[in-house]
């Protein structure tokens, strides 16, 4: 018989972390939430940030976006949604459109697999910058 995960509960610092992804959308770094958590939890470290941030992804319960070997953001909404990143300043911000679903039917067609989801990601100047 195969060994089942662990249920996780829910830790002090863990309510904090979401609470403060959940308080914002800037898509922020672990390092700014490690700020923010700090002032209320003023000796948590920052490898327990980053574990817990982990631990809330795995849960389900927030987004990591990862951007390769540089820096990931996180994303207090866990559902499948589009980002669009500015180039110019960094800003990352959800972008308001539907999933298209039909992609994931089309490549499963194609390649003859199972997609459970998809992200896709844009890139430009965010209107700030391309008026600067």
């Amino acid at each position: 018989m195969g060994k089942s995960k662990p249920k996780r509960r829910m830790t002090k610092q863990r309510k904090k972390i979401l609470e403060i992804l959940k308080s914002t959308d800037t898509h922020p770094t672990a390092d700014w939430i490690y700020d923010q958590v700090k002032e209320e939890i003023p000796n948590i470290s920052l490898g327990t940030v980053y574990r817990n941030l982990n631990v809330l992804k795995e849960m389900g319960k927030i987004m990591e976006l990862n951007y390769g070997s540089s820096y990931s953001r996180f994303d207090g909404n866990p559902k499948n949604h589009y980002h669009f990143t500015c180039v110019g300043c960094g800003k990352v911000m959800d972008v308001d459109e539907p999933i298209h679903v039909e992609i994931n039917h089309n490549i499963e067609n194609k390649m003859d697999c199972n997609i459970d989801h998809h992200r896709m990601e844009f890139f430009g100047q965010c209107s700030e910058c391309k008026n600067e």
